[in-house]
């Protein structure tokens, strides 16, 4: 595993790069707190051995693999909103972008009050079966909504927020809740898996030609898949009228999840009467995380808040008729 200081060290830095104001207060006023998602070794074929790595120089840099002992990283906030959000980085199911994507939108949120899980899933490339990240995730979910009482969080708003193949994965767990990836009989698997809500940055929504470059396709379904398999990992197979609100940003010049992807899974969704929104900004590429000051893309956090405010409303009103 990562060792805490190291972390802890790599947070202040993701921080200060992303442009997050944080003062060291605010961010150690509650201990990062890991918790394993699986007790003993996890299910699923795969085996990792040696340490976690962390990337260096060039684009892994900050990224972890080779897990072999999968978890939620807890951020608590100060003053709670009540709100929870599973975060998943990406980096195309061989790694896990902590440095630019996920630690740095989980201090954001923190210090907005919501507690934050980032979750380092087994990857493919290490060596777990395709389904391993699907299962952690699933996972994930079961254990927060359980333990809901214990965070502070209310059980109605626990959702899911994903990058790149952290967002195919956020997707798949959005829209397949229920499906059998593992056995478990603890407490933990009597909750149910679905989030409240969905928020997908620059995703991997579809596996099929002409979207078969993703390193996401690869690792999941291989490099020659049969049509059947790449239809069972596109997100937009699984829309349905019950799915969660989807919130979903992509930029128009994203080289490796160009919008079609994010197009067409909101298509599907509102086809089938599910509440879904996009955005798509001109400029950004792929892989922005927080993004800059300069870019306009650097306000998703803000519309994903006001966004997702809204949801919020919209439930109570329901529930009230």
């Amino acid at each position: 595993m990562i060792g805490r200081r190291q972390f802890l060290s790599g947070v202040t830095v993701a921080g200060c790069v992303a442009g997050v104001a944080l003062t060291p207060a605010r961010i150690f006023a509650h201990e990062v707190e890991d918790i394993p998602l699986w007790p003993g070794s996890p299910p699923g074929r795969g085996q990792v051995r040696g340490p976690e790595k962390i990337g260096g120089e060039g684009a892994g840099y900050g990224a972890v693999s080779n897990i072999s002992t999968p978890r939620m990283r807890v951020y608590r906030p100060n003053h709670s909103n009540g709100r929870a959000v599973l975060v998943c980085g990406g980096g195309g199911y061989y790694r896990i972008q902590l440095w630019k994507e996920s630690t740095p939108i989980a201090l954001w949120l923190q210090n907005r009050g919501y507690t934050v899980f980032e979750l380092l899933y087994r990857l493919p490339n290490d060596g777990w079966e395709a389904s391993a990240p699907f299962a952690d995730a699933q996972r994930a979910m079961k254990i927060i909504r359980a333990r809901a009482a214990d965070f502070g969080i209310r059980p109605d708003a626990i959702g899911i927020m994903g990058f790149s193949a952290g967002g195919h994965l956020a997707g798949f767990t959005a829209l397949q809740p229920s499906r059998a990836l593992y056995s478990g009989a603890d407490r933990f698997e009597q909750a149910s898996a679905r989030p409240d809500f969905a928020a997908l940055l620059f995703p991997v929504v579809s596996l099929r030609k002409p979207f078969d470059t993703t390193r996401t396709r690869k690792e999941i379904i291989g490099e020659k898949p049969t049509r059947d398999a790449e239809d069972a990992w596109s997100l937009d197979t699984y829309a349905a009228k019950d799915a969660p609100p989807t919130i979903i940003f992509s930029a128009a010049d994203d080289p490796i999840t160009p919008p079609a992807h994010g197009i067409s899974l909101f298509q599907a969704l509102r086809a089938k009467g599910a509440p879904a929104e996009l955005h798509i900004f001109g400029e950004g590429g792929h892989g922005w995380g927080l993004g800059t000051p300069d870019q306009t893309l650097s306000q998703w956090p803000e519309l994903f808040a006001a966004w997702l405010e809204t949801q919020l409303r919209k439930n109570v009103r329901e529930e009230e008729q």
